[in-house]
């Protein structure tokens, strides 16, 4: 699409399907006059009421056809999808924080559609703003040509950094620990709580108990409630130098009476259909969340699994297995079958021993109540500090032995 200029009483700007306005502040929205319409034939229209005009930007992504718009800032209270999508022809609409100081709306299109036009007014005596945008129905091949995440290194992954040499045994083990979801994707749900809090709080808890022990650095992908996309998730184990990547779950499984903590590693084949399916709802959050999959690449996964199954892997077993005892050794409780595997994308760090904890299923009502329990988060943590230690201290022996 070639670049076209339109000057308004706002100035905003198309440019390869990415649109972006200057302003600023923090806006919020008003829930009654937001809504997602029918416009024309197989048209869509999109209304944002806010209490003021903030910068935002809009552009599209394919694999599937997504409409993004990011904004600075808006507080999304009382806005429900329901409410909110009042056509069929959108599949679905999420929204909520994205990286600090930044929103971000994503629309599940459904089928590829472009934006015809799109543009923010501002009502001069009271300062109140509404973003309309218009959608029109394109072919694939136009839409994907057009289609792309801008580049801003607001949201695009740190600089690579080399990692460190393996520490000797008498320096403090690094250990990052991953809050599951948060921002713009809740994770699993329940009518009072959501696993992004939860997940969140216990990370804050489990990083106390590993600091005061004296053995071990501790660094978190995100530490409060905000969106960070699988990959980026990784890239912030490198670029920490991690000894170990642990990433935090409670998911919530319709079928089944799944309950008790389970340690997941990676596997190109699943363990089990119920681990297959927690492994997609894993990583469909990066799309929720807009992230551009475009350039995903399923030949480099496989390097990835392969480098993983010579060093990496028998190392990372043997983390789970003993983080699975010093779980155990609390009381847990433990699923019937505690270790399993799983093509999580999240544990893809090929020099990184990584492994998923899911502490229990906010779908069973005895593990709810017991990761909402302080007490029993505590004695959680106090169990994978045990494991973390003896698994330490197994492995250091076990590298001494290979290289000798």
């Amino acid at each position: 699409m070639s670049r076209i200029f339109i000057i308004f009483t706002l100035l905003w700007a198309w440019t390869s399907g990415v649109i972006a306005q200057e302003f600023g502040g923090l806006a919020r929205i008003d829930a009654e006059k937001s809504h997602i319409t029918d416009a024309g034939r197989d048209g869509v229209q999109l209304q944002l009421a806010l209490s003021q005009g903030v910068p935002y930007r809009l552009f599209t992504l394919s694999d599937p056809p997504r409409l993004v718009l990011d904004f600075q800032e808006v507080e999304w209270s009382g806005l429900t999808s329901e409410a909110l999508l009042r056509t069929d022809r959108i599949a679905g609409v999420s929204y909520g924080a994205y990286v600090p100081g930044w929103s971000r709306m994503v629309l599940d299109l459904g089928r590829p559609r472009a934006i015809e036009q799109a543009g923010l007014d501002i009502d001069q005596a009271t300062g109140v703003a509404t973003l309309a945008v218009q959608l029109r129905p394109v072919g694939a091949e136009q839409f994907r040509a057009q289609a792309g995440a801008p580049h801003d290194p607001r949201w695009d992954l740190p600089e690579p950094a080399a990692v460190p040499a393996a520490r000797g045994g008498g320096a403090p083990l690094h250990v990052v620990l991953d809050p599951g979801h948060g921002g713009i994707d809740p994770g699993a749900e329940t009518e009072r709580t959501n696993e992004k809090t939860l997940m969140l709080t216990f990370a804050r808890e489990l990083r106390e108990v590993l600091l005061r022990s004296g053995d071990f650095k501790v660094t978190l992908t995100r530490n409060e409630d905000r969106f960070v996309s699988l990959e980026r998730r990784v890239a912030l184990a490198h670029r920490a130098g991690a000894d170990v990547f642990i990433s935090l779950h409670a998911d919530a499984l319709a079928e089944g009476l799944a309950h008790g903590a389970t340690i997941y590693t990676l596997s190109e084949e699943a363990s089990d259909a119920a681990s297959a399916k927690l492994a997609e709802r894993h990583d469909r959050s990066d799309i929720i969340a807009g992230v551009d999959l475009s350039h995903s690449d399923d030949q480099v996964a496989d390097v990835l699994l392969d480098l993983a199954r010579q060093e990496t892997q028998p190392r990372t077993a043997a983390l789970a297995q003993a983080l699975a005892e010093g779980m155990a050794a609390q009381g847990g409780p433990m699923h019937r079958r505690p270790l399993r595997e799983a093509a999580f994308s999240v544990l893809k760090a090929a020099d990184i021993p990584s492994v998923l904890v899911e502490l229990g299923f906010l779908s069973s009502p005895r593990d709810l109540k017991n990761i909402e329990n302080p007490e029993w988060r505590a004695g959680m943590a106090r169990g994978i500090l045990t494991g973390l230690r003896a698994w330490r201290k197994a492995d250091l022996m076990q590298r001494s032995l290979v290289r000798k």
